[in-house]
């Protein structure tokens, strides 16, 4: 029997869960991880200015000490999956919000520059766990009719810690005067900032403790009994249960636990749904949208917005960023992951293109001129959002779908990590960069944002709607 038999034998394409409201908790806990990683992103926007006078630094110094984090994350992606396998998806989790709590604390009191970066490669280490851990998490519970939208929660959740962040950072900023450095409860504004985020961390922690263990690693430890449970909870009683059982433990009887080794094939090292994965995450990145999370109030700040304005912009960008994200989350399991991905890869080469335009001419008294430089900020906004509703979340998407099961845990690992690393590349190339020429750095995103559109068109298959059994 072909596994798309077995799907519709057991009923698992038209699985319904009678208590829906039940598992949207349950997956937005488990992006509780994509939440730190929205956060963590864009708080330190609040601290670069600072973290430049405290230390006396210059351009490319700062951008290595905001990226290292991102070091970290790539090495946690790598990792998550193995460690996932075997201890299960929600002590994974566990261990990330640890991490991550010990990390806000480290960045807040930091004792010289190496410190801090310590601490943010700790951090770092937690996300790209966490990064990895949510978006299999949710693939493996969420039923397969309603798994994109559910899957897109974790991008949901990084743009929601995005806005978040940034409105506590304009909050810190306005109680200091306007002065990154200055002094709030004993300490500069800019360590508040990041000592915040040990309240999400803890709450990520916690949540962990209130959701199940995935059916899927459940039966892969023998624990046939309690997967059986969860699957009632997550995909309604009205399925058989026994048959979807049977169904997920014959298709893991055919596998073994992914390594690194069982991505290996094809004519380029590794097998080509493999290279699909790492080239939708490079080219999430490569398109230049950390930029505007990581340095934007800086890059405001550099074409003559005030310092206090230049966060309010920073905050408008993710409300829209939210609104992007939301449309995804309606049209991605109706429309489908594909389709998203081709309107989003058009719409940012209009906006990144305008940008770039924009950001060609001369400044004025320390200012764009007038028109360019309300084309530069409403292109900022498109760019965003049209970002928001195609790659920010159909890569995860994708991502927690796309690979086989012998290989899921191994290749999502691999196409996070390299996510990071690409994430890591355009972060610390940025400062030097825009010294260099801001204009030609957006021609170059632009380059990468309409070369996506013909690699989706040859190399990514739709995944709306098939089993994860099906995948392959």
């Amino acid at each position: 029997m072909t596994s798309t038999e077995q799907a519709s034998k057991s009923g698992a394409q038209a699985a319904h869960p009678d208590h829906l409201g039940h598992v949207i908790f349950i997956a937005a806990a488990a992006a509780m991880g994509g939440f730190l990683f929205g956060y963590d992103s864009s708080v330190i926007n609040g601290a670069v200015e600072a973290i430049r006078g405290r230390y006396d630094i210059g351009s490319a110094a700062l951008a290595q000490v905001i990226a290292i984090a991102l070091i970290g994350c790539a090495i946690g992606a790598a990792t998550a999956g193995r460690i996932a396998d075997r201890i299960g998806r929600i002590r994974c989790m566990q261990i990330s919000a640890v991490l991550f709590t010990i990390s806000a604390v480290g960045s807040a009191l930091p004792f010289a520059l190496y410190d801090l970066a310590f601490w943010r490669i700790v951090g770092g280490f937690a996300i790209g766990m966490a990064s990895v851990i949510g978006p299999a998490y949710i693939a493996e519970v969420a039923p397969p009719a309603y798994r994109g939208r559910l899957g897109s929660f974790q991008q949901a959740a990084i743009v929601i810690g995005i806005a978040v962040s940034q409105l506590v950072n304009w909050g810190l900023l306005n109680a200091a005067g306007g002065d990154q450095r200055g002094k709030l409860m004993g300490l500069e504004a800019w360590q508040v900032m990041l000592g915040v985020m040990v309240i999400p961390a803890v709450l990520y922690g916690l949540l962990s403790f209130a959701i199940p263990e995935s059916p899927r690693f459940l039966i892969s430890v023998g624990k046939h009994e309690r997967a059986r449970e969860i699957l009632a909870e997550v995909e309604g009683d009205k399925i058989d249960l026994d048959a979807r059982v049977t169904e997920i433990e014959n298709a893991m009887k055919s596998e073994h636990k992914s390594t690194f080794k069982d991505l290996l094939g094809g004519s380029f090292f590794f097998k080509p749904i493999v290279w699909v994965g790492i080239g939708l995450s490079v080219f999430q990145q490569f398109v230049g949208i950390n930029v505007a999370f990581y340095y934007s109030s800086t890059l405001w700040q550099s074409v003559g917005v005030d310092p206090t304005d230049s966060f309010l912009y920073s905050f408008t960008t993710s409300i829209i960023n939210i609104v992007g994200t939301v449309i995804a989350m309606i049209f991605v399991d109706r429309v489908g992951r594909r389709p998203l991905a081709l309107i989003g890869s058009a719409g940012m080469v209009i906006g990144l293109a305008l940008e770039a335009w924009a950001f060609s001419f001369d400044l004025v008294d320390g200012k764009l001129p007038a028109v360019q430089g309300w084309t530069a900020l409403i292109a900022a906004h498109v760019f965003v959002l049209f970002f928001a509703l195609s790659w920010g979340v159909v890569v995860w998407v994708f991502l927690g779908e796309m690979f086989p099961n012998r290989i899921r845990a191994a290749a999502l690992g691999v196409a996070a990590s390299a996510q990071w690393i690409a994430n890591w590349a355009i972060t610390a190339s940025f400062p030097s960069l825009a010294d260099w020429n801001l204009s030609a750095t957006y021609v170059i995103y632009t380059v990468f944002a309409a070369l996506s559109i013909p690699f989706v068109l040859k190399y990514v298959k739709e995944t709306k709607g098939k089993a994860l059994e099906e995948m392959g």
